[in-house]
């Protein structure tokens, strides 16, 4: 993967920004009380396509909510455009896809945890 450019980092950042506040916004409409938090945008080097990563919280179904997000896009994307039409040219497409990253960090540890609670971490240096 190519290192993102200075101008790809900035909008990135702008829309990461600002879609997390329309989701703070809009959210409790679309998807009820789950907690959604953008985790990450990375922008194409045309500045034309924003794949948004979002984390999902307090859900039993996670891939619902980022499926009722893309069915509701329009919704979400027009409360992006009113917060960056002056500091784009283009207002770019956006992918959402779901970061699981916390989850299996959370996972990972949980098993450290069992593993330190049963004796089979072997020595720990102090």
């Amino acid at each position: 993967m190519a290192k993102e450019s200075k101008r790809q980092l900035q909008t990135g950042e702008l829309v990461r920004r600002n879609f997390g506040q329309v989701l703070m916004m809009e959210g409790r409409y679309i998807y009820g009380e789950a907690l959604v938090t953008v985790t990450a945008v990375r922008m194409s080097p045309d500045l034309g396509i924003a794949k948004v990563y979002v984390s999902v919280f307090n859900a039993d179904d996670k891939d619902d909510v980022v499926k009722k997000m893309r069915t509701n896009m329009w919704r979400l994307k027009t409360g992006l455009v009113q917060r960056i039409k002056k500091h784009v040219r283009r207002i770019p497409h956006i992918d959402i896809y779901l970061d699981e990253t916390l989850d299996e960090m959370w996972n990972l540890n949980e098993v450290f945890n069992d593993l330190r609670s049963k004796n089979q971490m072997g020595e720990e240096e102090q």
